[in-house]
């Protein structure tokens, strides 16, 4: 009985195993895939800021601390007087706390030598978002607005969970 639960275990572990290494593309952070723009895992941490939620769900969807390296949250908060056109200045504190949040929990795999301020212009969203996938009317449709919207196609975008097999884009 016992050799017949640890050979379940076994097979149960290379199923789990092979399934995982299929689904790395290099986007999730094995390989170099995307010229040094991986991100580990996971997306977004167990532990979430409410005041990262609150405020920058406030105009756009928070967006995971993952999808970029320390560098890029670190510029992006300290020019948020010019925050791609908008004043989204915080509190001291406020941008501290968020600032600190996103650092922290920001890629762990990014070795790419850009870092840059729109997750949109990352060479992983090009590849995932090309026009053979998503064509330039794709984004003009008034339920989805840009590529910066990724609620629209990704149902559990706030949750980081960007998984091709639940996007549904808008008509």
């Amino acid at each position: 009985m016992k050799t017949t639960a640890l050979k379940l275990i076994v097979v149960a572990s290379f199923v789990a195993f092979g399934l995982s290494v299929q689904a790395d593309d290099g986007f999730f952070g094995g390989g170099d895939k995307y010229n040094g723009e991986a991100r580990g895992k996971p997306v977004i941490p167990v532990q979430v800021n409410a005041t990262w939620q609150q405020e920058c769900a406030a105009c756009h969807t928070a967006f995971a601390p993952g999808l970029l390296p320390a560098a890029s949250w670190t510029q992006l908060m300290n020019g948020l007087d010019k925050h791609f056109g908008v004043d989204a200045s915080l509190s001291p504190s406020q941008a501290s706390e968020i600032s600190s949040f996103l650092v922290k929990n920001a890629s762990n795999r990014w070795s790419a030598k850009t870092a840059p301020l729109r997750i949109t212009e990352s060479a992983w969203f090009k590849a995932k978002h090309n026009e053979r996938e998503v064509g330039a009317t794709v984004w003009r449709r008034p339920a989805i607005k840009g590529p910066w919207n990724c609620g629209a196609c990704h149902p559990g975008a706030d949750k980081g969970d960007f998984n091709e097999h639940s996007i549904r884009i808008p008509k």
